[in-house]
């Protein structure tokens, strides 16, 4: 189980990464990936039967398209759900277990990228039970700047599920779910503490709100 880990001396010190812009994982949260290349299929292969840690990391400008330069930091997470298709692919979900500074890559001896992971600066992502809503200060700004959003984008969600939601849950399940440029993305990952990812969070989503509508309105489910 993610919650198994205590210290960062707990976690491997190299483990497989998966380059996916776009995608975001914070420790504690869920994503749901559909793995059909050969490589990744390899890669998830060896970590079922492993430790079940995978890397998800963004990447940078250079490098060549196989590969690509990566982002300085990424996010730990352990399958926690699997299944394959009729068709091979494979349906995962990854909770995030921990964040971690991206360091040497070693030489490929495989079809999928290794790094060695430094987790020892995020070991707070660590610590048991979620953090003091306390810790991610006054819900107000952050859903006042979410429904100028949401009106900006045409986008609908559940308020009620929203404002009854723990900050840390919602603050985390938005930086995942909405769709911010990758640049962005990183940013939210990196922020040191749930009380500035909040802020960053909100930046972005006055920033979005106050631009021209050059979107198609689009549905949140």
């Amino acid at each position: 189980m993610p919650g198994s880990y205590r210290r960062a001396d707990d976690l491997p010190l190299v483990i497989p990464v998966f380059p996916l812009d776009g995608a975001l994982l914070l420790p504690g949260g869920q994503l749901p990936l559909n793995i059909f290349e050969p490589r990744y299929l390899n890669m998830f292969d060896d970590a079922m039967s492993g430790e079940r840690i995978i890397g998800m990391v963004q990447t940078r400008p250079g490098g060549d398209v196989e590969r690509p330069n990566l982002a300085p930091v990424g996010c730990a997470g352990r399958v926690t759900s699997f299944a394959e298709t009729s068709d091979g692919r494979y349906l995962v979900t990854l909770t995030g277990v921990c964040r971690f500074r991206v360091g040497d890559e070693l030489p490929a001896r495989g079809p999928y990228r290794q790094v060695r992971a430094d987790f020892t600066a995020f070991e707070a992502d660590l610590r048991e039970g979620a953090p003091d809503s306390a810790t991610a200060g006054d819900p107000s700004s952050l859903l006042d700047a979410l429904r100028r959003y949401l009106d900006h984008r045409g986008l609908a969600i559940d308020w009620s599920s929203a404002e009854a939601a723990p900050s840390d849950a919602l603050i985390n399940s938005l930086a995942m779910a909405l769709p911010f440029e990758p640049v962005e993305k990183q940013a939210l990952l990196e922020a040191p503490t749930l009380a500035e990812r909040r802020d960053t969070l909100v930046a972005l989503l006055e920033i979005d709100a106050a631009a021209g509508d050059d979107e198609d309105p689009t549905m949140i489910q």
